[in-house]
């Protein structure tokens, strides 16, 4: 099913985005920001919708970088979860 490799391609397509347009002059990533104010769940599980719904339809944009998106998004939102620890 090709796990690995795609685990291997979230993984480079995730640390792309952090030299990506908003993070390169700022201290700190919005998405911090967002999550520290406590509205990270919400803002993941609506970006993850809004990326779910629109594969492949944005011109543009491809399948799989909506793909990528939304898998960061639930990445986030899990990491989040780890983080708060039973």
């Amino acid at each position: 099913m090709n796990e690995k490799e795609a685990l291997l391609e979230i993984e480079a397509y995730i640390k792309g985005t952090y030299g990506q347009h908003y993070a390169k002059d700022k201290k700190f990533q919005t998405t911090e920001i967002i999550f520290d104010l406590g509205h990270g769940a919400g803002f993941c599980v609506g970006n993850i919708i809004k990326y779910a719904s629109r594969l492949g339809k944005k011109k543009g944009a491809s399948r799989k970088s909506d793909l990528q998106k939304l898998i960061h998004y639930a990445i986030l939102m899990y990491g989040m979860e780890i983080t708060k620890k039973e």
